[in-house]
C-alpha cells in the first residue's frame, strides 16, 4: 500500500535569525494529492520550529511525540530531540515510521531521524526530503555568496528545489525566529 509523502524542508540560520520553510506538495505514489500542505509548524509557545518530510501520518505522529517531549523537558530542544530519537529508534511501533524532521530554536538547528540520529548541521543549514539536496546546495551557495537574510535564502532554495524535483512544488510556507538584523 502506497503512503502519502510530504517532500522538501529547508532551514537556514544567519546572525540572530533562523528561517525554516517547506513546500506544500503531498504525493501518493506519482500523483499530486495535495498542493497546500503545511509541513512547517511553530511549537512550544512559538519558540521552536519543526519541519517534516516523509510519510505524512508518520510525520504527524512524530510531531505529536516531539511536542510531548518539549513539554516534559521544559522546551529544552536538545534534550527533547535526544529523547524523541531514542524512543523513535527503540519503540516497537515508532521504529517503523518513515519520516525525518528538522527542529530549530533561537540557538540550535537539529536534524532528527528514525535511526536515532540527532545531528547539528554545519554552517547553520539543513534540508530534508526529496528536494532536500537541491535546496541544501542552493542555500549553501546563497549563504556563502550573498548577504540575503535567512528567510529570503529559504524561499529561493525552495524555489530552486521545486524547479528541479517533481515531488516539490512552488507553494511555500516559511516561518522565522529572531531578528535578521541582530
Amino acid at each position: 500500500m502506497e503512503q502519502f509523502h510530504g517532500t522538501t524542508i529547508a532551514c537556514v540560520r544567519r546572525g540572530g535569525s533562523v528561517a525554516m520553510g517547506g513546500d506544500g506538495q503531498v504525493t501518493l505514489g506519482n500523483v499530486v494529492f495535495k498542493a497546500t500542505a503545511r509541513k512547517v509548524r511553530r511549537v512550544f509557545h512559538d519558540r521552536i520550529l519543526v519541519g517534516f518530510a516523509g510519510a505524512t501520518a508518520d510525520a504527524f505522529t512524530l510531531l505529536e511525540r516531539f511536542e510531548g517531549m518539549l513539554e516534559k523537558h521544559s522546551g529544552h530542544l536538545m534534550r527533547a530531540s535526544v529523547e524523541l530519537a531514542k524512543l523513535w529508534r527503540t519503540d516497537r511501533a515508532l521504529r517503523h515510521l518513515e519520516a525525518m524532521m528538522i527542529v530549530a530554536d533561537a540557538q540550535t538547528t537539529l536534524v532528527l531521524s528514525g535511526n536515532g540520529d540527532v545531528i547539528e548541521p554545519e554552517g547553520g543549514i539543513a534540508a530534508i526530503g526529496s528536494g532536500g539536496n537541491y535546496a541544501l546546495s542552493a542555500a549553501r551557495a546563497l549563504l556563502a555568496h550573498t548577504e540575503m537574510d535567512p528567510e529570503s535564502i529559504v524561499r529561493e532554495a525552495l524555489k530552486i528545489a521545486g524547479d528541479l524535483c517533481i515531488y516539490t512544488n512552488q507553494n511555500h510556507i516559511v516561518e522565522v525566529l529572531g531578528d535578521p538584523r541582530a
